[in-house]
């Protein structure tokens, strides 16, 4: 396996990003030794993507469970917009693709009972024990166990440190005028070096866009530094159909603490017994969902803590774990959450976590069908870029990982079914695509105000399209990151790539797509509340 040792200009299958759906896709494609796959990353260690931070677990299949009582619990956490399709699809073929591919292909050991058997965990609105994980770093742990399998396969090539630009699309991107008549059909991407400062073209029969998520255009997250939207962006300016961008789940739970703000707090936490108190020791989850209490769906939580924090003037609340679970327990259970809170000086064995909410996932994206496939010609895309309708208005805990999983396979599957029919045909004619042409600009782009701006999309979207929407707000966000919009795109057209220059591009423009949504969509529904709406039937808010 070569890795960022030589720069292909035509592969069989790109794809962009390496986080579980990523490669899940790479693995099952380098099934045919004949088939070379070129995986791009923009950041420099590959194990880096949103799959790595999803603490709390993978949903198996607990003992006294089956795939009807999932697919249940996904449409009730779903508020009546999941597609039960896709529920169906996740919940009986992801159990037998999480022990082939991670247990027999990755050798991903999750935490066993003392008799063996497989120790399964509960989080909120599951109806039963079904969550599969590694301690408190389940997707660390996948993201590790791929990444390596990756490594040791001859016909995978990994290329880090590359930030995709722009997806190459039949007709935008062709020299013959006569290509104007054909439907849009995508034929790899443009990427940006961020070592060498040059741009590549990558040519591919298929491309597969498992970017992740959108987390880092609010000011508050629980995701790494390369969840701008970079993947949805790019989508959008090539043609892809986006659907359900107004649904933005936001995490209940993390942490407030210096050097550490951001830091995920699982929900398994609270599935374990957690207790989410204000600060003068109220419990008040009951006051919101007395059916569910704390194991309420996120979306409940969130807006719950919200509405506290800004009625009481709060800057947190707290979630006690000590007083629920034994010392030991919580640091075999819990041990990355444990040790962070320690180094920030708060031991939740004895104390209760500080935490706010924070924007985590992102439930719609790319529109795909059963297959991955988009409403483009050979682009595919999987994982959190893309929207399956799993997810429908609010993510069921921990299907995320699951969903990767499947897509990634499904994905893998049709795109191998498509090349064995089209053959060559599937390759562009290389001289009908251009390089990459920088050759009139000699401005670098300036940090202050890539950062200013980055700063003002964060704060426009976590206070105008965040846990508490209106009208008002939304009208407002929209007029700001228009005018916004244009002065950054005014800025990357004279002005010489670099990556935080990529994803300010990319930042602002979905930005504009989440808010525009959230004004067109005028109900409530799960993780899209509007204040100045009727909530509909299958919101959970009370």
């Amino acid at each position: 396996m070569a890795e960022n040792k030589v720069h292909l200009d035509t592969t069989n299958v790109l794809i962009i990003g390496c986080g579980i759906a990523g490669a899940t896709a790479a693995l099952r494609l380098a099934e045919d030794p004949d088939r070379k796959i070129l995986v791009i990353t923009r950041d420099p260690d590959p194990h880096e993507s949103n799959s790595k931070y999803a603490q709390g677990g993978i949903i198996g299949r607990g003992h006294d469970d089956n795939a009807d009582l999932l697919v249940k619990d996904i449409l009730a956490a779903g508020a009546g917009a999941s597609s039960p399709k896709a529920a169906r699809i996740l919940a009986e073929e992801g159990p037998d693709l999480l022990r082939d591919v991670l247990i027999n292909k990755a050798h991903i050991q999750f935490d066993s009972e003392p008799d063996g058997e497989p120790e399964y965990g509960r989080e909120a609105a599951h109806s039963r024990r079904r969550i599969l994980h590694v301690g408190d770093g389940t997707g660390q742990a996948i993201v590790n166990g791929l990444v390596e399998t990756m490594k040791a396969t001859p016909n995978i090539t990994i290329l880090p440190n590359m930030t995709a630009v722009d997806l190459i699309t039949f007709p935008h991107h062709s020299k013959d005028p006569l290509r104007t008549y054909d439907p849009l059909v995508c034929h790899g991407a443009f990427a940006f070096d961020r070592k060498a400062r040059t741009v590549h073209r990558y040519l591919a029969d298929m491309t597969i866009l498992a970017t992740g998520g959108i987390g880092r255009i609010y000011r508050n997250t629980s995701n790494p530094a390369g969840a701008r939207g970079d993947g949805l962006a790019m989508a959008h300016r090539a043609g892809a159909r986006i659907v359900n961008a107004e649904y933005v789940q936001f995490h209940p739970t993390t942490l407030v603490a210096p050097g550490a703000d951001g830091f995920l707090i699982s929900e398994a936490v609270r599935g374990e017994g957690g207790i989410l108190l204000t600060p003068d020791g109220r419990a008040f989850m009951a006051d919101y969902s007395p059916q569910w209490k704390d194991l309420a769906p996120r979306d409940v939580v969130a807006r719950a803590i919200h509405q506290e924090m800004e009625t009481h003037g709060y800057h947190y609340v707290l979630l006690d774990i000590a007083t629920h679970m034994d010392a030991d327990a919580i640091r075999e259970r819990f041990p990355n959450i444990y040790s962070t809170c320690l180094k920030a000086g708060i031991d939740i064995t004895k104390e209760p976590i500080p935490v706010v909410p924070a924007a985590h996932y992102f439930c719609g994206g790319v529109l795909v069908d059963e297959w991955g496939r988009t409403n483009i010609k050979n682009l595919y895309a999987v994982g959190e870029i893309s929207c399956t309708g799993l997810h429908g208005a609010n993510r069921l805990a921990s299907t995320s990982l699951l969903e990767g999983l499947v897509w990634g396979d499904r994905a893998a599957r049709d795109i191998a079914r498509e090349l064995k029919e089209c053959g060559s045909e599937c390759s562009p004619a290389r001289e009908e695509v251009p390089q990459w042409d920088e050759s009139n600009l000699f401005e670098d782009a300036d940090s202050a105000l890539i950062q200013g701006d980055m700063q003002t999309i964060q704060n426009i979207m976590w206070h105008y399209v965040g846990l508490d929407r209106s009208e008002e707000r939304l009208s407002r966000a929209i007029r700001e990151l228009r005018h916004l919009w244009n002065e950054i795109e005014t800025f990357y057209r004279t002005t010489r790539l670099s990556d935080g220059l990529i994803g300010l591009r990319n930042s602002v423009e979905v930005a504009l797509i989440i808010a525009q949504a959230a004004l067109h969509n005028r109900q409530s529904r799960g993780c899209h509340y509007r204040k100045d709406a009727v909530q509909v039937e299958g919101d959970r808010l009370i």
